[in-house]
C-alpha cells in the first residue's frame, strides 16, 4: 500500500490528526486508522528501523500473507457491546481493548468495527440509532385519541395520549390527556419524569405549538413556561427539526409501539373517565416494558436498569408547578388585567409593559427579568381588584392626568344622567382610583354613539339603578336607550344618597386621602 511511511510521519513526527492525514494525502480516514492499529499491533514505531525503510518490507510487516489454516476467531458478544456503548464514556475503541486481553487472536480494530456494523444493520431502526444512557427523552402525542364516555350525559369525548420514550432503553410512558395544550403537555413531562424516577439531559420533542414557540431548522425557541420547565428540572430541550424524521425515530417507533401493543389491546374497552383510562394504560405499560426485544437479550425494564437509570439525574425537590406567561401593559389606575380580574403594580409603572408569571396560586409581575410583585391569585370572582396599599401614589394629582374631578365633568357635558352614572361608578371602590377603568370604558363609548344616546342611555341605567359601564354599553348595543322615557334633562342631577359631587373628590384628592 502506498504512502505508508508518509502516515507514519504525519502522525508521529508531525502530530497531526487521523482526519487531517486522511485530507493531506486524499485517502479515507478509516485507512489511516487502520494503518497506525496495524502499526501499533506490529510494534512500528518512528523512526523506523533501517530494515523497514523499504516500502515493500514495510508493508509485509504491517500486512503479513494469511498462510495456512484460517484461524477460528472467536466472535465477540455483539448484544454486550451494543448495549456497552449507550454508557457514557464507552467507546468501540476501548471495547475492541477489552476484547483482545481475552481473544489475542481476536479481531484487528478494524475488522472489530466493521463486524459490528454488520451486526447492527440487523436491527430495528429504534434500537439501530446510538444514545448514551440517560442521554435523551423523546416525547410527541399519538395519532389515535380514545373515546371517553361521560357517565352523566353520555357525551363522548376524546382523549389525546402523550407518549415519552427514553433513548438508550426505550422505556416507555404514555397517559391520557383531555388536550395538547401547554398544561396537559407540562404535566405529561412531569409525570413522565415521577416514572422514570429521575431526568435525562435532553428533552426532544416534536415542533408542537405546546413546546416550540417559533420553529426554524436550525435555532427553534421554545415556549418561555416550557423553558422554566426544563431549567426547574435541570435538563435542557432540543426541538427535533421539521421535516426530519430522522431526528426523532425513537418516539415515532416508540409511538407506533402504544398504539400497537395498548390502545389496540383497549379498543374494545369503554372508559368513563381519565382516571380509568390512565389506570388501564399504566397497566399495559407494566406488560409493554417487560416484553423481551424480538432481536436483542433483555426487556425495556431490564435495559433501563442497566442503562437509563443510573444516569438519570435526581428528581428536585418539588415537581414543577405548571405557570403561564402573559405581557401586560399597565392600566392609568396601576393595574394589570388577569383572566377578568385586576391586580396592582407599583404606580410607577403605568404604561409600561411587564411580564406576568400566572400560577394555580401565585400572580407574579416581572418588569425586564426582575420581580416587582405578587399577588395571590382570584379564583372565585370576576372583575374584582386587589389592590395593594403600597403600590397607591400619595397624591394622583401629582403624578396622573386622570382624576375623579375630571370624569365628573366630563360626564356633565353630556348631561345630569352620564355625571350621576360616572359619579356612582367612582363611588362604588373603595378607591376611586380603581374605577377608572370604567370612566375610560364610558368615554370609549362616546366615541361610537352620539352624545344624545349616551345621556339617554344612562337615564336607563339611573331608573333602574344599574350605574355601571357595562349596564350602559348593553343598554346601547340593545337599543334600549331609544325607548322613550319621561326625560326632562333641564332638572337637577338627581338626588341620590351615593351622589357626593365633583367637590368631593376634589377636597377629597387634594390631601391624598377620602374624606
Amino acid at each position: 500500500m502506498p504512502k505508508l511511511k508518509e502516515i507514519l510521519r504525519l502522525y508521529h513526527e508531525g502530530g497531526m490528526s487521523r482526519r487531517a492525514i486522511a485530507a493531506s494525502l486524499d485517502i479515507s480516514r478509516s485507512t489511516v486508522t487502520n494503518v497506525l492499529t496495524r502499526a501499533e499491533t506490529a510494534g512500528v514505531g518512528w523512526p523506523l528501523p533501517s530494515e523497514l525503510e523499504d516500502e515493500s518490507k514495510l508493508e509485509s510487516t504491517l500486512y503479513p500473507a494469511v498462510t495456512g489454516r484460517p484461524r477460528k476467531i472467536e466472535e465477540p458478544d455483539w448484544n454486550y457491546v451494543h448495549q456497552e456503548l449507550r454508557r457514557k464514556g464507552v467507546t468501540l475503541q476501548l471495547l475492541w481493548i477489552e476484547y483482545k486481553q481475552e481473544h489475542q487472536d481476536g479481531y484487528q480494530y478494524s475488522q472489530f468495527c466493521e463486524h459490528y456494523r454488520q451486526w447492527k444493520k440487523k436491527l430495528d431502526i429504534s434500537m439501530h440509532q446510538q444514545h448514551r444512557g440517560g442521554e435523551k427523552m423523546f416525547v410527541d402525542y399519538a395519532g389515535q385519541t380514545v373515546s371517553i364516555i361521560d357517565p352523566d350525559t353520555g357525551e363522548v369525548r376524546e382523549a389525546e395520549i402523550f407518549v415519552a420514550v427514553l433513548g438508550a432503553s426505550n422505556y416507555t410512558y404514555a397517559e391520557g390527556q383531555w388536550s395538547q395544550s401547554l398544561g396537559d403537555f407540562i404535566g405529561g413531562h412531569v409525570n413522565a419524569f415521577q416514572y422514570f424516577g429521575g431526568v435525562p439531559q435532553l428533552i426532544v420533542p416534536d415542533n408542537l405549538k405546546s413546546a416550540v414557540k417559533k420553529s426554524d431548522r436550525y435555532e427553534p425557541s421554545t415556549n418561555r413556561t416550557y423553558a422554566e420547565m426544563v431549567r426547574h428540572y435541570g435538563c435542557a430541550v432540543m426541538p427535533a427539526r421539521p421535516y426530519r424524521p430522522k431526528d426523532k425515530p425513537k418516539v415515532e417507533v416508540g409511538v407506533k409501539t402504544v398504539e400497537q401493543w395498548i390502545l389496540a389491546a383497549l379498543r374494545n374497552r369503554r372508559f368513563f373517565s381519565l382516571g380509568e383510562l390512565n389506570t388501564a394504560i399504566h397497566d399495559a405499560l407494566e406488560t409493554l416494558n417487560n416484553k423481551p426485544f424480538q432481536k436483542l437479550e433483555g426487556t425495556r425494564a431490564s435495559l433501563f436498569a442497566a442503562v437509563d437509570k443510573p444516569a438519570l439525574r435526581a428528581l428536585p425537590a418539588i415537581p414543577y408547578e405548571f405557570a403561564r406567561w402573559v405581557q401586560a401593559r399597565v392600566a392609568p389606575d396601576y393595574h394589570i388585567e388577569v383572566d377578568k380580574n385586576y391586580y396592582s403594580v407599583p404606580y410607577s409603572l403605568v404604561r409600561e409593559y411587564v411580564d406576568v408569571r400566572i400560577s394555580e396560586k401565585i400572580v407574579e409581575v416581572f418588569l425586564r427579568g426582575k420581580r416587582v410583585t405578587s399577588h395571590v391569585r382570584e379564583t372565585h370572582s370576576k372583575y374584582r381588584h386587589i389592590t395593594e396599599p403600597a403600590h397607591m401614589p400619595k397624591s394622583h394629582l401629582a403624578h396622573m392626568e386622570w382624576t375623579p374631578e375630571k370624569f365628573i365633568n366630563w360626564g356633565r357635558t353630556f348631561g345630569p344622567y352620564t355625571a350621576t352614572v360616572t359619579e356612582q361608578i367612582l363611588h362604588r371602590k373603595a378607591h376611586p382610583q380603581q374605577a377608572y377603568r370604567s370612566c375610560l370604558g364610558l368615554q370609549a363609548l362616546a366615541k361610537k354613539f352620539s352624545r344624545e344616546r349616551i345621556e339617554s342611555a344612562c337615564a336607563h341605567a339611573v331608573s333602574i339603578n344599574a350605574c355601571t359601564y357595562r349596564s350602559v354599553k348593553s343598554i346601547l348595543e340593545a337599543g334600549i336607550d331609544q325607548v322613550t322615557l319621561d326625560l326632562d334633562t333641564d332638572k337637577p342631577t338627581p338626588i341620590h344618597e351615593n351622589v357626593r359631587g365633583a367637590a368631593y373628590y376634589s377636597s377629597s384628592f387634594s390631601t391624598g386621602k377620602p374624606n
